[in-house]
């Protein structure tokens, strides 16, 4: 089991040796390429992914046919589409690595045996939830209250490292603008 992810659990929990033990029957170590895809669209979400290292993205597709990305995950952060993994249902989004990575994945089934046998990592679970939902409520409010400019310029400071890591045409996306906006400003902001 990676150590990244047990040091993980240990910043919001105590583990008792028996769940320190046993974690490892509930997790599934993927070694994923660069623009490989660990979640497809149209198909049933039944996994929560850990990442170890790299960075993976959850987009969608538009009407148009552009891919808008609405969540990231880089070391440390976990990613799936909550909604259709709680619901058992089919999910929209597409999940994919960005970089080459290493994550965990642990199936719906072995979530709940995991909360069940381990009451304790519901604690943990909800504290990952809390910070997943105040990340949303941050870039909701940069949305409605910034101009583009601002939410670029904002994000680039809150987030220096996510943004050289993150290609201009995902981060766009996830910024609400174009691909050539993003090159615009970023040329304004250099000189």
């Amino acid at each position: 089991m990676s150590q990244v992810l047990l040091e993980h659990i240990r910043k919001f929990i105590s583990l008792t040796p028996v769940l320190n033990l046993q974690l490892p029957e509930y997790f599934e170590r993927l070694e994923v390429g660069k623009k490989e895809i660990l979640l497809s669209a149209n198909h049933l979400c039944d996994y929560l992914f850990f990442v170890e290292s790299g960075c993976i993205h959850a987009f969608f597709v538009d009407q148009r046919g552009v891919e808008k990305s609405i969540q990231f995950a880089l070391e440390n952060w976990w990613i799936s589409d909550y909604q259709a993994f709680y619901k058992k249902k089919v999910t929209d989004a597409t999940i994919q690595a960005v970089e080459d990575s290493v994550v965990w994945r642990i199936s719906r089934e072995k979530y709940s045996a995991l909360l069940k046998d381990h009451p304790e990592m519901e604690s943990y679970f909800r504290q990952m939830y809390e910070i997943g939902y105040g990340a949303v409520v941050t870039r909701l409010k940069y949305l409605f209250n910034y101009s583009k400019e601002e939410i670029f310029y904002n994000f680039s400071e809150q987030f220096p490292y996510f943004v050289q890591r993150v290609p201009q045409y995902i981060l766009a996306t996830y910024l609400g603008l174009t691909p050539e906006y993003l090159s615009k400003l970023r040329a304004k902001r250099r000189s």
